[in-house]
């Protein structure tokens, strides 16, 4: 939780400061007030004293009163302020981190548990800091202040006020031993909720289509009645604290008049009056222990879970990154060329490597293409040009530079990546196809509609309504997978890289479009340098090298009529392709 707090600015320190001040004031305005009690008490009991006296200590009750009001509403509106801020700073650096995490990161977050951490938990965090800043603050002050101001008020009533305040603590103790274990649950069922609901909204058409509503709704049913149990279970211990709080106040009350009447008896008539005085007051600051101690335990109510959410949130802001960024800014004598030499790689605790020495160099303007059959290592490959992993042995070089050397964003604005699975995000066409800074260059509507015309996207996109400014719905769900992989395709050209990664950016297209537009893409991007992963023979036919990979190894590399001869696994994929006078015809 402490950790948590370091994120707290300058600012926000004043504003805490303010608070303090404004809240040790307020509980001293609060303690006065039976003071004065106890001098019109006395004053009203004693013949002859003067009414004005009486007003006036009356009068300074009021202003107490008023004060501590004022004050009590200054220290909520700088508390909620600082709350807030301290949420949204947060939520930032929450979202900035996870934005520097590698693909390994990643991977040990949920997504679920990350958007929970992001919202839920921060929230938890929110509510503690706003309500515990004055609860927090003012309880232990009040109460250590009144219990000094009864010291001296009566034996009995004190060791009363001490049985009372025993009991409240050892209740809350309890109720804290019982729930603290199942507010950790709780957060993880809400990651596990929020899993279940993202999965069925994802798939829908899938769970439309085998009709599986159901299913996925007991699925779903069964998770939310075990949240709604654990949630019941809380609430239902916490509910056990009013009644108990009640009594106990209470019965504070009746036994300190009890003891009073009592101790008034057995009084001799001068001290009567200052014994009933002493009572008024005791009674006031006894209930003012008490009320301290029930802050405390309404902060007890909140404190676990907060607690608990902090955890989850610092185990974020606090994973090492497996990639460090470099320092170089990019400037390099060669460009283009992209070089792998001796690189093996295995996936973070595997035992066994996926890529095995793996060499290849390719230069400026060349076209590269990787292929093999499922899970032979193609898209891991390309993954380590833009860093998503980095190699475990050897090393990769861009412009003949280590990749691990360059500063993040050089690197990324020497590549132009265009992913398995496409992805669009909500805004328009050009939003999507001029997407991000792309290496600081402004992009303008002619250069984007040259980009979707390269990627044989214009014939669909001037029918949209909107034509280039036409909706783009999350997750591209209004347009085909063909379409989605052509607006990617063309946010690549758009952004005019140096290289270009295609990981199997082709599969949703048809063979007369793939060729149309590997025909425009060759002619378009003559300077750059291609890497390809694909399935296709026919996409890859072109290409200047092809690395054929089986298991993790490289078993042929060369150009189509070269592996024809010579690769018996590239032999194997192109038959089960083509025909033999269809690969004589190529």
């Amino acid at each position: 939780m402490l950790k948590l707090f370091k994120n707290l600015t300058k600012k926000d320190a004043f504003y805490i400061l303010i608070c303090i001040i404004l809240i040790v004031f307020q509980v001293w305005l609060e303690l006065k007030m039976p003071d004065y009690m106890s001098a019109i008490t006395r004053l009203v009991e004693t013949e002859g004293s003067p009414i004005g006296e009486i007003l006036l200590n009356g009068g300074y009750m009021l202003l107490c009163a008023l004060g501590s009001l004022a004050s009590a509403i200054i220290v909520g509106y700088f508390s909620t302020h600082l709350a807030s801020n301290f949420s949204k700073t947060l939520r930032n650096k929450l979202f900035t981190k996870v934005f520097q995490f590698s693909t390994r990161e990643i991977k040990d977050f949920q997504t679920s548990s990350l958007i929970t951490r992001t919202t839920n938990d921060i929230t938890q965090v929110e509510m503690l800091l706003m309500m515990g800043l004055q609860m927090m603050v003012k309880a232990p002050i009040m109460a250590v202040w009144a219990i000094f101001k009864i010291l001296n008020r009566g034996l009995e009533w004190s060791l009363l006020t001490g049985v009372c305040v025993l009991i409240l603590l050892s209740t809350v103790g309890i109720l804290m031993i019982i729930v603290l274990p199942r507010f950790a649950r709780v957060q993880k069922l809400i990651d596990k909720i929020n899993g279940v609901t993202r999965e069925n909204l994802t798939g829908i058409r899938v769970i439309r289509a085998f009709n599986a509503e159901e299913f996925q709704k007991n699925h779903f049913e069964t998770t939310n009645r075990d949240l709604t149990n654990m949630q019941l279970f809380n609430q239902r211990c916490f509910a056990v604290m009013q009644p108990i709080m009640m009594l106990i106040m209470n019965g504070l009350t009746l036994g300190i008049y009890f003891i009073g009447a009592y101790l008034i008896e057995g009084a001799t008539l001068g001290s009567k009056i200052t014994v009933f005085s002493n009572m008024v007051v005791f009674s006031s600051y006894g209930m003012q222990v008490i009320s301290s101690f029930l802050m405390l335990a309404m902060i007890f109510m909140i404190l676990p879970r907060a607690s608990i959410s902090a955890n989850r949130i610092n185990e974020v802001l606090m994973k090492t990154e497996s990639i460090k960024e470099g320092t170089f800014d990019g400037n390099t004598k060669e460009i283009g060329t992209v070089e792998f030499k001796n690189v093996s790689f295995k996936y973070p605790d595997a035992d066994e490597y996926l890529l095995k020495n793996i060499t290849f160099k390719v230069n400026k303007g060349e076209t590269i293409a990787f292929i093999g059959s499922t899970g032979s290592g193609k898209s891991t490959l390309i993954n380590l040009v833009p860093r998503f992993y980095d190699a475990t042995d050897g090393e990769v070089l861009i412009d003949g530079v280590n990749v691990k050397d360059y500063q993040a964003e050089a690197l990324n604005n020497k590549l132009g990546y265009v992913p398995q699975r496409a992805v669009l995000f909500t805004g328009s066409v050009y939003d999507n196809v001029s997407y991000g800074e792309n290496g600081k260059k402004a992009t303008t509507l002619e250069e984007v509609k040259k980009a979707i015309d390269v990627a044989q996207g214009s014939e669909f996109v001037l029918k949209m309504d909107g034509t280039y400014d036409a909706h783009i719905a999350r997750g591209g769900t209004n347009v085909s997978g063909g379409q989605k992989q052509r607006l990617s395709i063309a946010r690549a050209i758009a952004r005019k890289p140096e290289i270009y990664i295609f990981d199997d950016a082709f599969s949703a297209l048809d063979y007369k479009t793939d060729a149309t537009l590997r025909k425009e893409l060759r002619r378009h991007t003559k300077d750059a340098t291609i890497l390809i992963v694909a399935q296709r023979i026919g996409t890859i036919l072109n290409a200047d090298k092809i690395v054929v990979l089986d298991n993790g190894k490289c078993v042929g590399m060369g150009t189509h009529q070269e592996l024809l001869k010579n690769c018996a696994v590239y032999k194997e994929i192109a038959l089960s392709q083509l025909s033999k006078e269809e690969l004589e015809n190529a």
